[in-house]
């Protein structure tokens, strides 16, 4: 279980969690008319990366990403796993500028982690798909989530390390 304290646990939300958070805050944001920015996170060449060091190499770079996004993000924003090899970010009350902010953060944090497996230095970089809900929109949950899937998939397929911006 996902504690609610960053400070205290470091422990990801799971899948259920996460999306349950992220329709709650969704809704908030509907209703109150603040917005909402959902950053999908992938880890470049994560399966190329554990057919040549293995399971634990895989495993380490995803724990640094982790603590990575959890010290970037504030203390209001939910960091949760959405598959083995992906993060979603939700972030309430973000200002669209900051959906170029915090991504530009996590991918230069990320470009200086220092990893490495059987004594080789592991390059690791992210590809993020963004996606934002301002104050008044009309839209579905789905459509955030997907909007930020699509992006993602443009950020990776673009060679990675980059950020790319989907509807919203």
């Amino acid at each position: 279980m996902a504690s609610t304290s960053k400070d205290s646990d470091p422990e990801l939300y799971s899948l259920a969690q996460i999306q349950h958070l992220m329709k709650v805050e969704f809704s908030r944001a509907q209703r109150y008319g603040y917005p909402l920015l959902c950053l999908l996170l992938g880890v470049d060449g994560l399966a190329s990366l554990r057919e040549r060091h293995g399971d634990d190499a895989k495993q380490r770079v995803m724990e640094a990403v982790i603590a990575l996004a959890q010290a970037e993000t504030r203390s209001s924003d939910f960091v949760g796993r959405l598959s083995d090899d992906r993060l979603l970010l939700v972030v309430p009350h973000a200002r669209k500028e900051y959906a170029q902010v915090l991504p530009e953060r996590l991918l230069s944090a990320c470009r200086g982690l220092e990893l490495e497996a059987e004594g080789v230095r592991l390059r690791t970089t992210l590809s993020i798909g963004a996606s934002w809900l301002s104050s008044g929109e009309t839209l579905f949950f789905d459509d955030l989530l997907r909007w930020a899937e699509l992006a993602l998939e443009e950020a990776a397929g673009g060679g990675g390390d980059r950020c790319a911006t989907g509807g919203g």
